[in-house]
């Protein structure tokens, strides 16, 4: 029960996500069309095990049509259609690759005669046919399936994104170990004729947790990763371009104020190197940055670093460093060419290391969440 309990969540959430990827604006493409269909073929696959296990397919024999979708031959077509939009390789457009769906219609129609021959008790010499037709379907399983997760492999290596290439690796090699092991599990039976049931069950566990880590890894990391190498190369050109600089001439009102207050003595030219590298080098988009880093760059020790920025700003380190993120944050927010992208990404890339930081970051500092303040000056 706690199998079948863990398969619907998968189906589910397999549903929901596809239908997420193919209707939201932010998701929507080419490349993750076919990801989205692949996540149904994987779905349908489960619900097929599901809906076996629990005996509906024997209670009511007119569903048994679900049955005969081998969504088996459709996933990894759809992940090889998936790569080659995405890594954009002119495979792509060949008219030619509607054949890779041939092997899927040659099993579904064999599936349908194997039931017909049920239904209708077909004599022995149909089912000399029916054994041909199924070792032409075992060649297939033993050739084509493992053909074009090679070819969709050698796509792969053409990327350029480092983090693009990681992740469809990173696919491709679940998808390898899966039909990999269904092969495996398939020919075992076959030749040794024992029950695979208990393996198969392994088997949708695994297809499960595929489900899970394509919906977090896939569409939510690398999209976000995606936005993040977007937003930098935007930046850039604007600073190439001298227009505008995004972050030009970011001074805190709290740092002017101090600054007024004070007459700076000769350890003040250091807070003037810092608010250089803050303002004109941002320095503050290392989201790794501290007073070590800091205190190296300047030439003094991280004990000097923290006396120095709480004396002219009365502020902490961390504090200082976020008033910076938070006026670059609000910087590109307000400007169109970064409407099409994520909050988070846009934090992510002024510095923030996390989700939670960036938004209590923001909080603190402009007294408003980021999406209130999009939502305020849009």
């Amino acid at each position: 029960m706690i199998l079948i309990a863990l398969l619907n969540i998968a189906i589910f959430q397999g549903v929901v996500l596809g239908i997420i990827i193919l209707k939201s604006p932010i998701f929507k493409s080419k490349a993750n069309k076919y990801l989205a269909y692949a996540i149904f073929s994987i779905s349908i696959s489960l619900l097929n095990f599901v809906l076996d296990d629990i005996g509906v397919y024997t209670n009511i024999p007119l569903l048994s049509f679900i049955d005969t979708i081998d969504s088996g031959f459709l996933f990894p077509v759809f992940i090889f259609l998936y790569v080659a939009h995405q890594i954009d390789r002119p495979i792509k457009k060949n008219r030619t690759i509607i054949w890779l769906f041939l092997p899927y219609l040659y099993s579904t129609i064999l599936d349908v005669f194997e039931e017909l021959t049920i239904i209708t008790d077909l004599d022995t010499p149909y089912n000399f046919v029916l054994l041909f037709l199924n070792i032409i379907q075992i060649l297939t399983i033993l050739f084509f399936i493992p053909g074009i997760l090679i070819y969709a492999f050698v796509l792969i290596s053409y990327s350029k994104n480092t983090q693009e290439k990681r992740w469809l690796t990173h696919l491709w090699l679940l998808t390898v170990l899966l039909f990999g092991s269904w092969i495996l599990t398939i020919l075992s039976g076959i030749i040794l004729e024992h029950d695979i049931t208990p393996i198969m069950k392994i088997l949708t566990v695994v297809v499960a947790f595929l489900i899970h880590w394509v919906s977090y890894f896939g569409i939510f990391k690398f999209r976000l990763a995606k936005d993040q190498e977007e937003i930098r190369a935007l930046i850039h050109k604007r600073k190439n371009d001298s227009t505008a600089d995004v972050v030009a001439d970011l001074k805190l009102s709290k740092i002017h104020e101090a600054k007024k207050a004070e007459s700076f003595t000769k350890e003040h030219s250091y807070f003037k190197k810092l608010e250089d590298l803050c303002t004109n080098h941002h320095i503050y988009r290392d989201s790794t940055l501290d007073r070590d880093k800091v205190a190296e760059m300047l030439g003094i020790s991280t004990g000097y670093v923290s006396q120095l920025v709480n004396t002219a700003t009365g502020d902490n380190f961390t504090t200082y460093i976020n008033h910076y993120r938070v006026e670059a944050v609000k910087e590109l927010i307000l400007n169109s060419e970064f409407d099409n992208y994520s909050l988070l990404a846009i934090g992510l890339e002024c510095g923030f290391s996390s989700k939670s930081t960036f938004h209590n970051a923001f909080k603190k500092i402009a007294g408003t969440t980021p999406n209130a303040y999009r939502k305020k000056y849009k």
